[in-house]
């Protein structure tokens, strides 16, 4: 699937010569960063070249526009700690939330900001509900869980039981299939296989020749962290469809036929950059006329550009993808972690996509998320200072529009700092 990453609000932040400038300076130009967050400030005489030309105005204001929409309006500067002779941490305060950060400025005069980062987004006074009624407020549907593995009563829950479009999220399947089959002593993590499939960006496999040696570690680490669509499919291949299929109806998945035939992200592909009478025929055919489709599709071709084509005008019929509901991924993390499979979890956890100051508040951090035109999921799975298993897991699927990932990463924060106060 489409490879994400997640960020809450990086601007830019550049390496800067350090130069003996005051405090004075660097105070002035942290009101003048806020001067520029209100618009009333000319950008380009706050901000450097070097940061207009790689963040335009437009972008600037349309970053802090989604921490607005979530944390409400722009209060003042909290805070402004310099940190050296050119650059500071600063902290923002909006409504409901702080934001953190830092940023530096240029060696010379007039000393303009070169770089500024907004990399940590802390609620204030947040609450469940207000976390809820803003998911309600987006386009198409959402789904949240924030939930201690242990434990019944979820901390905040919007359509937990339905089932959601999860884009490559359905690679967590993958992850623990392959897992359970180490622990049943079928394979063991440094075993190597040869590299004969072959699939569509994201990623880096497709690129390497075919019959490349790779361990299974490695395809799993570039499935996990990089989302990479070939070590997918060449898992899926080493493992077996009717493995991954009987992995999902393990882990507790409440409606596993909607999933299956289990795709390949090749397949996946393949179906959407096709005719889109022939979706409509898949999308309602059962499991074994699926196959027969898929046994077909195997022969057929598509170059990178016209599979970049489909899913440039919009969601392409997001109802033939992989599913889950938000209870059937918080029941596959509590089957990964019954395994204790110590290096399952370190892959899992390569890509934490979140903030370093958030990641260090928790003793781990595991991620994958998911996305497509019209589809979007993230979904961690945590592990507090008491050894405490929690998942916090997001999905917002749209079949008129594309989803904006910004948007629903900001909620996500909130999410999982509501677990953490928990």
């Amino acid at each position: 699937m489409i490879r994400r990453s997640l960020a809450i609000c990086a601007l830019l932040l550049s390496p800067i010569p350090a130069a003996a400038q005051s405090e004075g300076d660097i105070e002035r130009r942290a009101e003048d960063i806020e001067t520029a967050l209100r618009g009333e400030a000319t950008y380009n005489e706050v901000f450097a070249d070097s940061f207009v030309n790689a963040v335009p105005q437009t972008q600037f204001e349309a970053i802090l526009g989604q921490i607005e929409s979530q944390f409400g309006p722009l209060v003042g500067i909290e805070s402004v700690t310099p940190v050296s002779p050119n650059g500071a941490d600063i902290a923002i305060r909006f409504e409901r939330g702080i934001a953190s950060g830092s940023f530096v400025l240029e060696a010379t005069e007039p000393f303009e900001v070169a770089g500024f980062v907004l990399n940590d987004m802390r609620p204030v006074g947040d609450t469940v509900e207000q976390l809820q009624q803003d998911l309600a407020a987006l386009p198409g549907e959402t789904s949240l869980l924030v939930t201690r593995l242990d434990e019944a009563k979820p901390i905040a829950a919007r359509n937990a039981d339905r089932q959601f479009a999860i884009g490559s999220t359905f690679k967590l399947y993958v992850l623990s299939a392959l897992a359970r089959s180490i622990a049943a002593g079928e394979r063991n993590w440094h075993d190597v296989v040869s590299l004969t499939q072959g699939s569509f960006p994201g990623g880096q496999l497709q690129n390497w020749p075919a019959g490349a040696p790779v361990t299974l570690h490695t395809l799993a680490s570039l499935m996990i962290s990089n989302s990479d669509n070939t070590a997918t499919d060449q898992l899926i291949v080493e493992l077996g469809r009717e493995a991954v299929e009987a992995e999902v109806v393990a882990a507790g998945h409440s409606d596993p036929e909607a999933t299956f035939p289990f795709l390949t992200t090749r397949e996946m592909f393949v179906l959407k950059s096709g005719d889109t009478a022939n979706l409509g025929q898949y999308a309602a055919a059962g499991t074994p006329e699926r196959l027969a489709v898929l046994q077909e599709l195997a022969e057929l071709e598509r170059s990178d550009g016209e599979v970049q084509a489909a899913f440039t005008g919009g969601p392409v019929a997001i109802d033939i993808e992989w599913f889950a509901s938000a209870n059937d991924l918080a029941s596959l993390f509590r089957r990964i972690t019954a395994l204790e499979d110590e290096t399952a979890l370190e892959i899992l956890a390569i890509n934490p996509a979140m903030p370093p100051p958030m990641r260090d508040e928790w003793d781990y951090v595991g991620y994958k998320g998911g996305s497509e035109p019209g589809v979007l999921n993230l979904t961690w799975l945590l592990r507090d200072m008491a050894g405490e298993w929690q998942a916090v897991t997001l999905s917002w699927n749209n079949p008129e529009a594309a989803v904006a990932e910004p948007t629903l990463n900001l909620i996500a924060m909130r999410a999982i700092a509501l677990a953490k106060g928990s």
